[in-house]
């Protein structure tokens, strides 16, 4: 397995398990912290690396069960691929885990190459969204570069106005509008208008969700002024 720089965290209250989960991702090259409970476990601050998570469902006492641990990962927007792992785990919990976004879902005892191969698709799946949200500050970057009046543009072509709908509106020449629609895509690295579209699109989708999974409109979004939405000003 080719997992470097890459961290399997090991929740589990017993003690035998643990270290057998440790010692077997080891063998293959991965850093391991274990941890003999969900609170230990989400007081840590996580690696800045490719990682997945081996999470037993049932802890004793007051802590946190597995699921409950999952949800508050979540809510504190914390996306991290989860491979649940029980010794006591029935057909109702298993299919709610996979529906709250688990990699899998192993009853004990298992396999070590079930759980490898299910460590495995939870790095490359993190592998993707983090490679993915560096595409994403990167379009964040090169927006907070454009001028006020350039956003507020950007948002109409978002919105599908076209070159006159845009100059009626901002009470501009289409020559004017024209001119900084092109000054916008240089800044922004596109070459036509519809791949403008298509890159605010994917940060609008990326956005479109917040941390507790409460899905947004688009208009919402385009109005979080942190991303692409202005205040009205007058143009130059």
């Amino acid at each position: 397995m080719d997992d470097t720089h890459a961290t399997v965290y090991v929740v589990d209250d017993n003690a035998e398990v643990r270290d057998a989960i440790g010692t077997l991702c080891r063998s293959t090259g991965l850093d391991v912290c274990s941890f003999a409970s969900t609170e230990e476990f989400l007081r840590d601050e996580k690696a800045d690396e490719p990682c997945c998570a081996v999470l037993d469902v049932r802890f004793p006492g007051a802590a946190a069960t597995g699921l409950e641990c999952q949800d508050r990962l979540r809510e504190s927007g914390i996306s991290l691929p989860i491979v649940f792992i029980s010794g006591c785990a029935d057909v109702r919990m298993s299919v709610e885990a996979m529906k709250r976004g688990a990699v899998d879902f192993l009853p004990k005892p298992f396999r070590d190459q079930e759980l490898l191969d299910a460590i495995r698709i939870g790095l490359q799946r993190d592998r993707v969204r983090r490679e993915a949200e560096e595409g994403l500050k990167a379009i964040r970057s090169r927006i907070a570069g454009l001028t006020p009046r350039q956003r507020e543009m950007l948002t109409m072509m978002a919105d599908g106005l076209m070159v006159k709908q845009m100059a009626g509106r901002l009470e501009l020449s289409e020559v004017t509008i024209k001119v900084h629609r092109s000054r916008i895509m240089n800044k922004l690295g596109v070459r036509t208008p519809l791949e403008l579209v298509r890159l605010v699109d994917r940060l609008l989708a990326a956005e479109e969700f917040g941390p507790s999974g409460v899905q947004r409109s688009p208009s919402d979004v385009v109005a979080k002024p942190s991303i692409i939405s202005p205040p009205l000003v007058q143009v130059d």
